[in-house]
C-alpha cells in the first residue's frame, strides 16, 4: 500500500525537493548548479522552475513511483534470468481508501496474501510483508520508521498515523488468518476485535473483506457517505462500489 502526502509535497522548499530528487535520479545541470549555489540568469531560472514543478509532481505521483519501481525490478530480474521483456503481467491497480474501515480491510487483505498463497503459516513468518516487519519491531516495543505508524484510537488531537492500535491490528490479522484456514474452520469464536467494534463491521463481512477485497471492490472504497463525498468532489456520476460498500461497510 502506498500513501501520497500531497500537503507535505507542496510544502517542501525548492532546495529540499531537489535534494530528494537527486537521491533517486541524476537531476539536471541546472539543478546541480542551484544546489552548488551558482548564480542563474533569468532564462536558466525559468527552466529550473519548470524542472522543479515536474519533480514535485512526480515525487507525489503513484503512477511515477510504480513505473520506477517496476523498471528497476524488471532490470534485475532480466539480468538474473538472462532474458528481456516485461516482468509484470499488467499495470498496477490503484484504489482510494476513504475511511478507517476500508483501510483496515485492505491492510489485512494485503498482509494475509502469503497465508492465502500457502507461502507462510503465520504473519510473522510472511517474507516481504509489512506485518512481518511490524512483528519484528514489536518484539522490541518499537514501530518501523519506514512504515506508517499506528497512532492508536481516533481522538480529537490525533497524531499523524494509522487510526488503530498496533496490538489490536496484529491480533486481528492473526484471528482473520486462522478463520481462512480450511482445517481450522469453525474452531475460533466469532471475531470480537476492538477494531471491528469501533468500525462496526460484522464478523462475516470482515471475513469477506479480508479474503476477497480486490474481487469485491473495483475503485474507491469507503462507507456510503464517504463514497458520495468522494464522487461529488471528483464529479463522478457512476458509483461502482456503492451497493457493496453499503452492504459490507455501512
Amino acid at each position: 500500500m502506498y500513501c501520497v502526502d500531497d500537503i507535505k509535497a507542496k510544502r517542501l522548499s525548492d532546495k529540499a525537493l531537489i535534494i530528494r530528487w537527486h537521491k533517486l535520479f541524476k537531476g539536471t545541470i541546472l539543478s546541480h548548479k542551484y544546489l552548488q549555489g551558482e548564480r542563474l540568469d533569468s532564462a536558466q531560472q525559468y527552466f529550473l522552475n519548470k524542472d522543479i514543478e515536474q519533480f514535485r509532481e512526480r515525487l507525489a505521483s503513484i503512477s511515477w513511483f510504480m513505473r520506477v519501481l517496476n523498471e528497476s525490478i524488471a532490470r534485475k530480474a532480466n539480468k538474473e534470468d538472462g532474458c528481456t521483456g516485461r516482468f509484470w503481467e499488467g499495470r498496477f491497480k490503484s484504489q482510494a481508501l476513504l475511511d478507517e474501515a476500508a483501510l483496515a480491510a485492505c491492510m489485512a487483505y494485503v498482509d494475509l496474501n502469503p497465508i492465502r498463497a500457502k507461502m507462510a503459516e503465520t504473519p510473522e513468518a510472511s517474507d516481504y510483508s509489512s506485518v512481518k516487519t511490524r512483528c519484528e519491531h514489536a518484539k522490541e516495543g518499537k514501530q518501523p520508521k519506514h512504515l506508517a505508524r499506528f497512532a492508536g484510537s481516533p481522538r480529537k488531537h490525533m497524531p499523524k498515523g494509522l487510526p488503530f492500535e498496533l496490538k489490536s491490528y496484529l491480533e486481528l490479522v492473526e484471528l482473520t488468518g486462522r478463520c481462512m484456514r480450511t482445517d481450522k474452520r469453525g474452531a475460533i469464536n466469532p471475531i470480537n476485535s476492538p477494531i471491528l467494534d469501533r468500525l462496526n463491521i460484522a464478523p462475516e463481512n470482515w471475513k469477506k473483506l479480508t479474503t476477497q477485497f480486490t474481487k469485491v471492490f473495483h475503485g474507491a472504497v469507503g462507507r456510503p457517505q464517504k463514497l458520495d463525498n468522494y464522487c461529488a468532489s471528483l464529479e463522478i456520476k457512476r458509483r461502482a462500489n456503492y451497493k457493496q460498500c453499503e452492504k459490507l461497510l455501512a
